[in-house]
């Protein structure tokens, strides 16, 4: 039965659940890209939807690069595993797959590894950061933001992908 406490209590982010979320947000953010270039191209309405929808889309991708790479260290999957779930951000509606694909192999199960075990890779750097960035959840997200707004700030100095190489 279900009460009204239970109701008011927050429910904590599963690594499936959070890499899900910014796998359906990138894959959203896509949707306004593209409608962005329509409306740039057939309807002819100037640069701004795409440029607005650019910068939505480039700031929710860089989130699941983050993300991917977050609880790709949580669940430890190999460094291939990481970049390919990033890699999948760079096609259109790719991340939605990817995510069933982790799922349907058991990649995403499990809760955040907030303790050591006895598995030797507990003892490695990045477990070991993990479970101290995992201790301190307010400082984790501000963290993860700052390290998404460093990102999308070089690559707005960098500018467009477009432009890369010219």
């Amino acid at each position: 039965m279900t009460t009204l406490k239970t109701l008011d209590r927050p429910r904590a982010a599963t690594p499936r659940s959070l890499y899900r979320t910014l796998a359906l947000a990138e894959m959203a953010t896509w949707t306004l890209l593209i409608l962005g270039m329509v409306l740039k191209y057939a309807v002819r309405l100037g640069d701004w939807p795409v440029q607005v929808a650019g910068m939505v889309h480039g700031i929710v991708f860089v989130s699941y690069a983050v993300t991917a790479a977050l609880v790709g260290v949580n669940q430890r999957w190999p460094l291939a595993r990481i970049a390919a779930a990033v890699a999948t951000a760079v096609v259109p509606y790719a991340t939605y797959p990817f995510d069933r694909w982790l799922e349907r192999r058991g990649h995403l199960e499990g809760a955040w590894r907030r303790e050591p075990t006895d598995d030797p890779r507990d003892r490695a750097f990045p477990s070991r950061a993990l479970r101290v960035l995992l201790a301190h959840p307010v400082a984790l997200g501000v963290g993860m933001a700052a390290a998404v707004a460093l990102i999308v700030t070089a690559l707005l100095v960098v500018g467009p992908p477009t432009e890369w190489g010219r």
